[in-house]
């Protein structure tokens, strides 16, 4: 007489997905996952991407913090796979309120499907007034930037600034970040025209970096 075989149980799956209140973060992939492709994408451009790691959540707080309560648009510049991008939605910005400036098209389309509520523009961040057009038609809030202004001239880190400026409210922060001692723009460079502010170092970020603000009366 053969042996008797135990019935099969079919096995639920546990991957259904997952129900987003609206304007949440959609859950994130494993941080190595975007360290790999941040990885990957500095190998190819290293003077685009400036970094090859993504934000570390302590810096992307940082950034964040400087939460702007005027209305308006959110403006980032090179989000890249969206560390900043998350903590601002965290601090309680809306996802509609989120216009992001990112080159790379693969980041772009990950945007997409973290943020699927913000406006995602691909494109030069450094031309940010023919980039955006006429999609910013109000002043914006503020302005949140992750780019490697160092692989850049001063010139032309000066004229980004104040393009940003232009379609900001006045007084709003213009919030860059940055690995070096010294600021990403000098802050008595363009005396008068605007005002710097640097927050403690970020020791807990790897490498260790500084966020600077920058307002135009």
């Amino acid at each position: 007489m053969p042996p008797l075989r135990r019935p099969r149980t079919k096995l639920k799956s546990t991957s259904a997905a997952l129900d987003v209140a609206p304007g949440a973060v959609r859950p994130r992939r494993d941080p190595l996952e975007d360290e790999a492709r941040f990885l990957r994408s500095w190998f190819e451009r290293p003077l685009v991407t400036g970094s090859v790691t993504p934000s570390g959540k302590m810096l992307a707080r940082t950034m964040a913090s400087y939460d702007p309560r005027t209305p308006g648009p959110v403006i980032e510049l090179g989000p890249g796979t969206g560390p900043v991008t998350e903590a601002l939605v965290r601090r309680g910005i809306e996802q509609e309120r989120l216009v992001l400036v990112e080159y790379n098209p693969d980041f772009c389309r990950l945007l997409r499907t973290r943020f699927p509520r913000a406006t995602i523009v691909q494109g030069d961040a450094y031309d940010i007034t023919a980039t955006l057009g006429a999609l910013v038609r109000e002043k914006a809030a503020a302005t949140v930037s992750s780019l490697p202004l160092f692989t850049k001239p001063l010139e032309q880190r000066l004229g980004l600034l104040n393009a940003a400026h232009a379609m900001m409210h006045a007084g709003a922060p213009f919030v860059q970040f940055t690995y070096a001692v010294v600021p990403p723009i000098p802050e008595r460079c363009d005396a008068g025209t605007y005002t710097a502010s640097r927050s403690n170092r970020v020791w807990l970020n790897l490498p260790p970096a500084r966020v600077w603000a920058y307002r135009r009366p």
